[in-house]
């Protein structure tokens, strides 16, 4: 088997065929498996770079998540966000870093990392763990065409001190520019004087937008002066249009993530999940598990 792409909805996807004794190989384009679930080395320490957090209301993801706590890997965090609306949520974070999830997920997987795939590979049954507009570039896949995804600019601000009152996380509603603000040292628990700010899709989506108006935003909405440093990312695929269906099929062909349901991180671990448990039961693929 073979599964293309190594954020977590194709991890939990080669996990759970590993575990069931079918061997499976990952390919990843990226340097580091973890996708979307990324956490990037700077000023000193990990900052999640990606998605925000977790949360769960599965059993099955709350039991991985309760997995990951035992182990140190994952802690509830908050469940209160500044601007949220609705009952709260528990949120949970990773005191190393988001990634390091999936690099959990990732032990004793075979992963071949930095390589680009451009057509379906020779395989019994091959994974697509990917948003639909780029598995669209190996195969087209019905499924893949119908996703809409939206894009994000994250913005991470090193300020030279905390000067702002705890908060956690906040949703920016109605903004232009700011759709989310995170402390990230309360996040990771170290207090580190770090925020990350997600901006909305329309920002994204404007020609070459700059990062100067996120830090501007922020420092607007919590009445800060002092000026940080910026490293900014791009997040073309970042946002799903909410779908349904667990996972999509044609033939041998599977795709997975988190478009097949609410966009969580949740959503896609389950995918993935989903996908390789139809794989194992598909006629004429055997366990190599005695």
């Amino acid at each position: 088997m073979v599964v293309v792409g190594a954020g977590i909805a194709g991890l939990a996807c080669a996990r759970e065929l590993v575990d069931a004794g079918v061997p499976a190989r990952v390919i990843e384009r990226d340097g580091q498996a973890g996708g979307r679930l990324a956490s990037d080395w700077i000023g000193g320490r990990w900052v999640d770079t990606g998605a925000a957090y977790l949360t769960a209301d599965d059993p099955a993801f709350l039991g991985r998540l309760q997995s990951w706590r035992i182990a140190g890997l994952a802690r509830p965090w908050t469940d209160t966000f500044r601007g949220q609306h609705g009952p709260p949520a528990l949120r949970w974070a990773a005191p190393g870093g988001l990634r390091s999830l999936a690099a959990d997920l990732a032990r004793g997987l075979e992963i071949t990392l930095g390589t680009e795939v451009t057509s379906l590979p020779d395989a019994d049954a091959v994974v697509l763990a990917m948003p639909g507009p780029q598995a669209l570039r190996i195969a087209d896949l019905p499924a893949a065409r119908e996703q809409i995804w939206t894009p994000v600019v994250t913005a991470i601000l090193e300020y030279p001190e905390r000067t702002w009152p705890d908060f956690g996380g906040a949703f920016v509603n109605d903004h232009p520019v700011l759709a989310t603000i995170c402390d990230d040292g309360d996040r990771r628990g170290d207090r580190a004087p770090v925020l990350v700010a997600h901006s909305t899709a329309a920002f994204a989506r404007a020609s070459a937008p700059a990062g100067e108006a996120l830090v501007h935003a922020v420092a607007e909405a919590l009445g800060l002066t002092a000026a940080p440093q910026v490293t900014i990312k791009h997040w073309p695929y970042a946002q799903p249009r909410p779908g349904h269906g667990g996972f999509a099929r044609s033939g041998t062909t599977y795709l997975c993530g988190d478009a097949f349901g609410r966009p969580r991180v949740q959503t896609a671990w389950l995918s993935g999940r989903a996908a390789a448990r139809a794989i194992l039961g598909k006629p004429g693929i055997q366990s190599t598990e005695r």
